[in-house]
């Protein structure tokens, strides 16, 4: 039996966080060009939509064809691809002009392979966590924790990029750490990860929609998976207002510009990440409807209706901080029960209409958040989003399939030759009442 070996999960880990930091840059210099150049919240609005519409459609379509292609393989190029068009902006603007519509052209295909090749590393985590002989809810919090990292890390460099130098190099270097991503997950895990993963299993259905369907109807299937994507669904709309557009506006007109942004993503991403990293070490102690509950109302509202109160600077820190470490464990939560549920041979498909489900209406929130700040008011609309996120995030207490959310035993762990063998948790009860969504 051979040693287990962490090589792939840094892979994996290191390749996410550079490409999830990457992000990041993005996420804080576009909404700032967007407003140098315009001056509008309803363009900016726009921008968010149209940058998070292919997320959408490449998380619904692009799950079959990395089913296909391998997921090392999709991961790489789902870098490359962002690579170019991201760097293609700043490129275009410093030579023969950038209009605005080509400016979403270029948002909008730099988004479509974002989520397959995000879908692709997160298949790869289970059998990696194997070859590594960890718990699987232990990856999972490590793999929830960088993207918490790259906001920590990502988020307050780029304000003070944009703030120093401007928007427009802070997305060079966001081009750069694509390519060292794909460079990464290239050189540090091995194509024979997950065996026989890139092959049709055996009944399975062939051609790409039958593949697709196939996805569509196992998911149609899953009465907890079905009410947790819409929960999902509706609680990014509420997220989306925020981070495509009143916290960019607050930030513009409150609280000094990209720097203050900058912060207030971070302080949130730093607070994700220490709560992913104790949900990492505990989260498979507690009971899982009463975490997913109380993170979720402590995450979602708080920052709308402190950004409402009109609190300086250092309190909005500690809000969103603390919103921050309460939204870490809910990822984590969520990848454990997908992995419970969902066969092996099917991941990127159903993980792709699962994520597909959950943004969907994201860019309806950038682009209704930018005419309701600009019609309504910023307050009114931050007041409204945060009430709303409130009620929404309450009802799973009604029950219903909420009530199966216990823990199912892992997937089999003999798929990885020579790995260390790790005994799956017992099936828990949610009536286990003790009680402790980025």
């Amino acid at each position: 039996m051979s040693r287990p070996t962490r090589v792939p999960l840094v892979g994996l880990l290191v390749g996410h966080t550079v490409s999830l930091t990457g992000n990041m840059l993005t996420i804080i210099a576009l909404p700032f060009y967007v407003l140098a150049e315009t001056g509008s919240p309803v363009a900016t609005g726009i921008t968010g939509a149209v940058a998070t519409a292919p997320i959408v459609l490449g998380g619904a379509l692009g799950g079959v064809l990395v089913d296909r292609i391998g997921y090392r393989r999709a991961s790489v190029l789902a870098d490359l691809v962002s690579c170019l068009t991201v760097a293609a902006i700043p490129l275009l603007h410093a030579t023969v002009g950038l209009p605005f519509w080509a400016l979403l052209a270029l948002v909008f295909l730099s988004g479509l392979l974002d989520t397959p090749g995000q879908t692709a590393r997160v298949a790869l985590l289970p059998e990696a966590a194997i070859a590594a002989g960890l718990p699987t809810e232990r990856a999972i919090g490590w793999f929830e924790a960088t993207e918490r990292g790259a906001r920590l890390l990502g988020a307050p460099v780029a304000g003070l990029l944009v703030a120093t130098l401007g928007a427009l190099p802070v997305l060079v270097l966001d081009a750069a750490t694509f390519v060292l991503s794909a460079v990464v997950v290239a050189v540090l895990v091995p194509a024979n990860l997950q065996p026989g993963a890139d092959e049709p299993a055996t009944g399975d259905a062939t051609g790409y929609w039958r593949q697709f369907a196939a996805g569509v109807r196992f998911l149609l299937t899953e009465p907890l998976l079905r009410v947790l994507v819409l929960l999902v669904l509706v609680t990014n709309f509420f997220d989306a207002t925020k981070t495509n557009v009143l916290l960019p506006v607050v930030a513009h007109r409150d609280l000094g510009g990209a720097a203050a942004l900058g912060l207030l993503v971070g302080a949130m991403g730093g607070g994700a990440l220490a709560g992913s990293l104790l949900f990492s070490a505990v989260g498979h102690r507690l009971p899982r409807r009463a975490t997913f509950v109380v993170a979720f109302a402590v995450a979602g509202p708080p920052p709308f209706l402190a950004m409402a109160a009109g609190l300086p600077l250092p309190g909005l820190l500690a809000v969103f901080a603390t919103a921050g470490f309460a939204a870490g464990a809910i990822n984590p939560m969520i990848g454990a029960i997908k992995l419970e549920r969902v066969p092996v041979r099917m991941r990127a498909r159903v993980y792709g209409v699962i994520g597909a489900g959950a943004w969907a209406a994201i860019p309806l929130g950038a682009l209704g958040a930018g005419f309701a700040s600009e019609h309504l008011g910023t307050t009114t609309t931050l007041v409204a989003v945060g009430a709303g996120y409130l009620l929404v995030v309450l009802t799973p207490l009604l029950g219903g399939p909420w009530r199966t959310m216990g823990r199912l035993p892992t997937p089999t762990r003999k798929t990885v030759p020579g790995a260390r063998q790790a005994t799956a948790p017992a099936p828990q009860s949610d009536r286990e009442t003790r009680i402790i969504t980025g």
